[in-house]
């Protein structure tokens, strides 16, 4: 035998709950320190977190130390997020910010004192004429709150949702528009808001991810791209980041088994591979170990908990008509109700993207198409989770990544509406939110916001605070810095739209 190799401290075996754990015994006096290694062994490394994880959801729900990341004590009153991105921009003037003035002026000149030295995306140096709402309003509820025609059912619910009119945003394109409602910059690499919930709060869910991305198109035209950045965990650890189920076919790629191999062969497998993550876990300070572990023993969790998930054969009839979807049609219904069933299964976060709202033309040819691909299924979901008792503590997010200007766009055939930052409308539901109410409002013409004006720094601050976070204090070192989720920029939670 090698001399050498007898002084070597022998790895150290421990059985947590059949899950084989390797450790450096304790004479570690001959193995080649540096500081990499001692800031592994010295410092409360992410290894101990991956393992909670594994061990069970309220252990990682405790591993986080809560002052070191500021999260402070508030009432939790969201014990999830069900964010509905309707990506691509959808109007306001068509959705749920009627302007009469603007149909009384509807083809004559814009004025340009709300104009001139705008920032526009494609209107610049062209004649800016008003376009009036294409479909009437009608007011819904004991509220009375004015809402499209295009969306009857979600005017029946419009006694729980809180509709805000004067939301802004500081993108106009779509990439850093989505960015920035998703992450509050607009530079790509920053974590997505999901990304900042679970790190913060952990997930509950024992078989899932702690946040998951669900993507539909409309039938149509070709929608603006959608980019996984936009769910990214940026400077968080990885394991944070989204991951997206697939509507239809196989939910996630190379989930299955190969063939011949079985599922104990499998959980083999994954105990070896992961006993030689944690032994090099030990001898290096590395966090991507520790997320590869945890991802490791989460794919091989989800090998029998999505097939599962994704199934709604079993649902009732009555509650795939509530949602207005059939079994694996891969629609945005469907991804509604699989919404539901995640949050059952206790998912902290989930996204849903629905694309196709980009209308710079042909607004008045597809729009209703778009609207009748989400209208029952918006509206079907509030009930559904009212009905289990479960909108009490899920917070519903309805929102596109910019508004729609006022002008026309596309004169020479079928009009459309150019991308718009200054004014968008948007709602919320449930977990806190008092519903029934319309928030702020825009100028008569809908060009800017005026009144109560939000900022997505705003909303981030409102979700965060009814997820009990305070965000302000909420931060993660970064480069040197605080980062948060609301920036460095002065942010509001609103207190006024909240029970």
């Amino acid at each position: 035998m090698d001399p050498h190799r007898s002084r070597t401290p022998q790895p150290t075996r421990i059985d947590y709950e059949n899950v084989m754990v390797t450790s450096l015994g304790s004479n570690v006096e001959n193995v080649a320190e540096n500081r990499r290694k001692f800031l592994g062994r010295s410092s409360q490394g992410l290894g101990t977190v991956a393992l909670a994880a594994m061990l069970g959801p309220s252990v990682l729900n405790s591993a986080h130390d809560r002052n070191s990341i500021g999260l402070a004590s508030l009432p939790q009153k969201a014990k999830r997020v069900i964010w509905l991105s309707m990506a691509g921009g959808p109007s306001q003037f068509e959705t749920f910010d009627y302007k009469p003035k603007l149909a009384k002026m509807s083809g004559q000149p814009m004025p340009e004192s709300l104009t001139k030295g705008q920032q526009l995306a494609q209107l610049q140096g062209q004649q800016l004429l008003c376009l009036g709402p294409q479909f009437p309003f009608s007011r819904f509820g004991t509220c009375q709150t004015e809402i499209s025609t295009l969306f009857p059912l979600i005017g029946s619910v419009a006694d729980d949702i809180c509709l805000i009119r004067s939301m802004t945003t500081e993108a106009i394109n779509h990439d850093p528009a989505h960015m920035f409602m998703n992450t509050g910059s607009q530079i790509s690499g920053r974590p997505s808001m999901g990304a900042w919930v679970t790190y913060g709060l952990g997930s509950v869910a024992e078989n899932l991810p702690g946040f998951v991305v669900l993507v539909s198109t409309g039938k149509g035209r070709s929608p603006q791209p959608i980019a996984a950045r936009q769910w990214s965990s940026g400077f968080l650890p990885s394991r944070h980041q989204g991951v997206q189920l697939r509507s239809h076919g196989d939910s996630v790629l190379y989930l299955g088994n190969p063939s011949g191999i079985t599922r104990d062969q499998q959980d083999l497998d994954v105990r070896a591979i992961n006993e030689l993550n944690r032994f090099q876990d030990s001898q290096e300070y590395d966090p991507e170990i520790a997320t590869r572990i945890a991802q490791y023993e989460m794919a091989f969790q989800m090998q029998a908990s999505v097939p599962e998930l994704m199934d709604i054969r079993n649902e009732k009839k009555k509650t795939l008509e509530l949602y207005g979807c059939q079994a694996g049609d891969g629609s945005f219904a469907s991804n509604c109700l699989l919404a539901r069933r995640l949050a059952e299964r206790g998912v902290r976060f989930i996204q849903l993207y629905h694309r196709d709202w980009d209308h710079h033309s042909l607004l008045k040819q597809e729009l209703p198409l778009r609207a009748a691909e989400v209208d029952r299924a918006c509206a079907g979901l509030i009930h559904d989770l009212k009905d289990k008792g479960m909108l009490d503590d899920t917070l519903i997010v309805w929102t596109g990544e910019f508004g729609r200007t006022p002008m026309s766009q596309g004169d020479k055939g079928p009009i459309g509406r150019d991308h718009h930052n200054k004014s968008m409308s948007m709602w919320l539901a449930g977990a806190g939110v008092r519903g029934g109410q319309v928030y702020g409002a825009t100028d008569e013409l809908g060009y800017a916001a005026v009144e109560n004006v939000c900022t997505v720094h705003d909303l981030h601050a409102t979700m965060l605070h009814q997820l009990g976070i305070q965000h302000d204090t909420f931060s993660v070192k970064f480069q040197g810095l605080d980062a948060k989720l609301t920036g460095v920029e002065h942010a509001n939670v609103l207190h006024d739209i909240l029970v």
